[in-house]
């Protein structure tokens, strides 16, 4: 496995080389997948695609494999004494490197059985807080990735794989499986795909006309349509094409379809850049900027008069709205001013 360069004089780091945590769990549940009833020639040319990723995937399904092997014979007991052993399995944060040791390594693949054993039907959630972001691997080999004060719920049938999106925004790396489509349901929309990559962000709209719903395809082919039974957000499926993005505001009346319907192609470094922990504007106002920047922080900014109006552009780090305030107030010429839980930016 590469390592990056020591500085001059470093010492050589000991132990086993790092393998980051979610490859790690990604690579037991290929494991899982391949030893299970329903192994397809399709499903081992995607893992190798998987490993070829990087050397980090081919070491880590290098080792899964051999653990795997070591302990086909352990009961869920044996699963259960090695986790409560190292505490809260999966506690870490997503991105994370760890040393790879055999007694983590069993814990992994077992934590994979355990998955696939539950069939996923009892309806799982998971969520984020403000601020944090997370990646779940399902059971199926779909990548999740959550996004600040998100909450998904997964529920896996025979026929279908269903995620229903309650809030927040999440990017699904999906999992072919030509024969049960996933389908994914936030603000009274479906978005069905078989095997592809989309982002999708669902808010709570609380005024007519503010976005409801944002779907942007990164890759492959999706079509979003509403739920069946209800037409009042979108009332006919749309295809979406790669690079496409589709947003939905809602109407002012509950008995009427959206009162827009957006399409655009937008830089996906931009929308995606929040996987890197930044925030990306391109000429927005500063309103608008405030807006995304308060979903990463608990103490919100509030913009006065018309300092609003403001244009702007450039990446920021997100989760620090103190800086960021102070770097705007800065930059246009406005005061900061600190009320206790909230900060307001606002023309001197």
């Amino acid at each position: 496995m590469d390592r990056p360069e020591a500085s001059a004089g470093a010492a050589e780091p000991e132990g086993p080389p790092l393998v980051p945590k979610d490859v790690a769990a990604e690579a037991a549940v290929w494991i899982t997948r391949l030893h299970g009833g329903h192994r397809t020639p399709q499903m081992a040319q995607e893992c190798r695609a998987w490993q070829a990723r990087s050397a980090a995937h081919r070491l880590a399904f290098e080792r899964c494999t051999d653990t795997w092997q070591d302990v086909a014979s352990l009961t869920l007991t044996g699963y259960a004494t090695a986790t409560a052993a190292r505490g809260r399995p999966g506690g870490s944060r997503a991105g994370r490197s760890w040393p790879w040791r055999p007694g983590s390594a069993m814990a992994l693949v077992l934590a994979a059985s355990v998955l696939a054993l539950r069939s996923w039907s009892a309806g799982d959630a998971y969520d984020t807080g403000v601020g944090e972001q997370r990646v779940v691997v399902l059971q199926d080999g779909t990548r999740l990735s959550l996004n600040t004060a998100t909450r998904i719920r997964v529920d896996f049938a025979e026929s279908r794989r269903t995620v229903k999106v309650e809030r927040g925004e999440a990017l699904f790396e999906v999992a072919k499986d030509a024969g049960r489509p996933f389908v994914v349901q936030a603000a009274g929309t479906e978005v069905v795909a078989t095997g592809t990559a989309f982002l999708v962000q669902a808010s709570a709209a609380a005024q007519p006309g503010d976005q409801a719903l944002a779907v942007t395809l990164v890759e492959g082919q999706v079509v979003v349509r509403s739920v069946a039974g209800d037409g009042r957000l979108l009332q006919q499926p749309w295809v979406m094409a790669p690079g496409q993005r589709l947003r939905l505001s809602r109407s002012d009346a509950a008995d009427r379809p959206a009162t827009a319907t957006r399409w655009d192609r937008p830089q996906m470094d931009q929308v995606l850049a929040w996987r890197r922990g930044e925030a990306r504007f391109d000429n927005v106002s500063l309103r608008e900027a405030v807006e995304e920047m308060n979903r990463y922080d608990r103490v919100p900014i509030v913009v006065s008069g018309t300092a609003g109006q403001r244009r702007v552009s450039g990446v920021v780090k997100t989760g620090d709205n103190a800086s960021f305030a102070q770097s705007m107030a800065s930059l246009h010429g406005l005061v900061v001013r600190h009320h206790g839980d909230w900060l307001e930016l606002a023309p001197p």
